[in-house]
């Protein structure tokens, strides 16, 4: 098993695609398909599934990118450092539900940073998508919540993908709207009084199960929902068709400004928001940081 072939599996899962794996690595697509042949005669499994809609991962294929992930970027670091003697850059990505508040902890941690070399990333995606990219080291950290309802599975997830969820803080359930919204000057909000406007949810894709629901409560029975998958369109449609969703009651007016509120919802659950790490992880200075951050809003 050579370093090459290790970057092949990085491409190629990547890309979702053997031909366009091979245009990004500048090598015929025979010659790209008979290495992964020969790794995956090599070491045992079968590293990639083939089918008529392309190639993806299997799970035995994913566990191998976590590790091939570590060691390519070990390498990279002990090339930059001893080979080309760089300056070594700082890396933290994150991957988080779409929490208003985990970008602006992460605004914070980075100015707050002492380096002004670096490689940061903030990707607002999917709840299985959080666990597998720290799962796959492409995420330092994974900030999502849990409650009763979504805990058993969730916390499943984690021990089988070797991660552990430390507990940030827990808060009540919000409707969060917009501040001209008709029931946005209410103490208290009801489900009967939201049957008529439209649920705003975040699509989970594949693993669209109610136990990877973003939004707590995911199994009461909306009459009007409408699925997005990016937060400026949720936003939107909060201003346009007075929809709403679920949240923690955490809002930054600083960044949403203050066309928004969040009202306490009647007869919601509690939720307990965290954070997911690798649990042979060693979390880096700015990580720690950002983690710190994330306990202000608690």
């Amino acid at each position: 098993m050579t370093l090459q072939q290790m970057r092949y599996v990085i491409e190629i899962a990547e890309k979702g695609s053997m031909n366009e794996a091979a245009k990004g690595l500048f090598i015929s697509q025979p010659s790209l398909t008979t290495a992964i042949k020969e790794l995956e005669k090599e070491i045992g499994i079968t590293v990639f599934h083939r089918s008529n809609r392309g190639i993806e991962l299997t799970s035995e294929g994913s566990e191998f990118l976590g590790y091939v992930r570590q060691i390519t970027e070990q390498y990279a670091l002990m090339e930059e450092r001893y080979i080309k003697k760089s300056e070594q850059k700082e890396r933290f990505h994150i991957s988080a539900q779409h929490y208003t508040f985990a970008v602006e902890a992460f605004s914070k941690a980075v100015l707050k940073s002492e380096t002004d070399n670096y490689d940061l990333a903030v990707y607002e995606t999917r709840t299985h998508e959080i666990i597998t990219d720290v799962k796959n080291m492409r995420s330092d950290l994974g900030v999502l919540y849990l409650n009763d309802f979504n805990r058993r599975v969730l916390e499943n997830d984690f021990k089988e993908n070797n991660l552990t969820f430390t507990p940030l803080f827990d808060c009540e359930t919000y409707v969060y709207l917009s501040s001209k919204h008709p029931l946005a000057g209410k103490r208290q909000i009801s489900f009967k009084e939201l049957d008529e406007y439209p649920c705003l949810s975040f699509d989970q894709g594949a693993k669209n199960s109610f136990y990877y629901a973003e939004e707590v409560l995911s199994t009461y029975p909306y009459k009007k929902i409408i699925h997005v998958n990016d937060r400026a369109t949720a936003l939107n449609m909060m201003t346009l068709l007075y929809g709403y969703t679920l949240c923690s009651g955490v809002i930054c007016k600083e960044l949403n400004g203050d066309g928004y509120c969040a009202v306490p919802l009647s007869g919601g659950v509690r939720m307990t928001v965290g954070y997911i790490k690798r649990t042979d992880a060693v979390l880096s200075t700015i990580a720690n940081e950002f983690i710190k951050e994330l306990k202000q809003y608690g």
